[in-house]
């Protein structure tokens, strides 16, 4: 049975009613919320305190659940600066003395590695989670970050995020998924199913790099004026029907990957509970009736213009896109499938009021 690692926010309503679902869950994930601890996301304006985190997790027992250190790189004088590393080390000693932690998701070794020197015995009560942002397409690849974990004192993880390529690769994820089951029998494999990126995105490892560097420096978030100007955004705005190649998957097609991993994460803890809520009932009842954008991570913005009917695509969608050559210029599929389940929808002021 699939189960679920999902986005955990603090809020209460939220967290009852991941309580409601804990059936479907086998962990959580979650930012830090320290100013000084940066992960793979824009830190938001109205950031909950530590002490809210500490009291929400406490709140849901069942999931397994995973502090979030996956920025894509850090200040190199961060590595060596004592006093930032024993912050973060005193987090993670807090969350673990009260039972609300089990690992933590990294990206950048280097800090794996400084952590593990800082303080060895906190860290071998930790599981080092690869996040998806090492991009494990390959045997290989995950055979060399496991040896580079196994070279900390953290302890190995329960859980592998495979890059979300694979996700629509259904031969080299099978292949891949048999090596790690033979060599690595513990080990659950997870793939990401609602972020909503470009197919293979030619931007993905500058965006995350820009989204590092704007947490380290602290400076405004500029990435999405870049994206809609230069990027993805502006991409997709020009050819709408690209979005079906996104490497995501409709909560009808989970059952082509039962035996083949074990875990889905869903991402979009940047927008909400509601959009969460949405999300966890979407993947945990494997049905969806309504904008398929509405359940996509990145593509929030191209939701509020275009909606495209999931309950009407195709019984065999899985099928051709996942046999997909890539070969666009032979084929109108893509095309004639939002022609027939995509409308366009009228632009609408944000309601503000409270």
């Amino acid at each position: 049975m699939l189960l679920l690692d999902v986005p955990f926010l603090p809020d209460p309503h939220y967290v009852e009613f991941l309580s409601d679902f804990k059936d479907s869950l086998y962990s959580v994930h979650f930012s830090l919320f320290l100013d000084n601890i940066p992960d793979g996301r824009h830190r938001p304006a109205d950031c909950p305190e530590f002490a809210d985190l500490t009291a929400g997790l406490s709140r849901l027992p069942t999931p397994k659940k995973y502090g979030l250190l996956n920025s894509r790189f850090h200040q190199p004088r961060l590595y060596g600066d004592k006093g930032a590393l024993r912050v973060i080390i005193k987090s993670l000693d807090t969350l673990l003395a009260a039972g609300t932690l089990h690992g933590i998701t990294i990206v950048d070794l280097y800090l794996l590695q400084a952590l593990s020197d800082a303080d060895p015995e906190v860290c071998s009560q930790l599981e080092a989670v690869p996040g998806v942002n090492f991009q494990l397409d390959s045997f290989a690849k995950v055979q060399a970050c496991l040896a580079a974990i196994g070279n900390t004192a953290f302890k190995p993880p329960s859980k592998l995020n495979l890059d979300r390529c694979l996700n629509r690769q259904f031969n080299e994820l099978e292949k891949i998924s048999a090596a790690c089951h033979q060599h690595f029998p513990e080990l659950k494999l997870t793939l990401l199913a609602n972020e909503g990126c470009l197919d293979y995105c030619p931007f993905k490892l500058t965006h995350d790099a820009q989204i590092a560097f704007a947490n380290t420096t602290l400076t405004a978030n500029e990435t999405h004026a870049v994206n809609r100007d230069l990027g993805c955004i502006r991409e997709l705005n020009a050819r709408p029907a690209e979005l079906f190649k996104s490497p995501f998957i409709r909560p009808e097609d989970l059952h082509h990957y039962e035996g083949v991993v074990e875990v889905i994460k869903l991402c979009g803890r940047t927008l909400g509970p509601a959009f969460l809520q949405r999300v966890v009932r979407g993947y945990a009842d494997r049905r969806h009736e309504g904008n398929l954008l509405n359940l996509m991570d990145t593509m929030e913005w191209l939701a509020k213009r275009l909606h495209v009917t999931n309950e009407e695509l195709p019984a065999d969608f899985w099928d051709r896109l996942t046999g997909c050559d890539k070969n666009c210029r032979a084929c109108l599929y893509c095309r004639e499938l939002l022609e027939k389940n995509g409308r366009p929808l009228t632009f609408q002021l944000a309601d503000l009021r409270r």
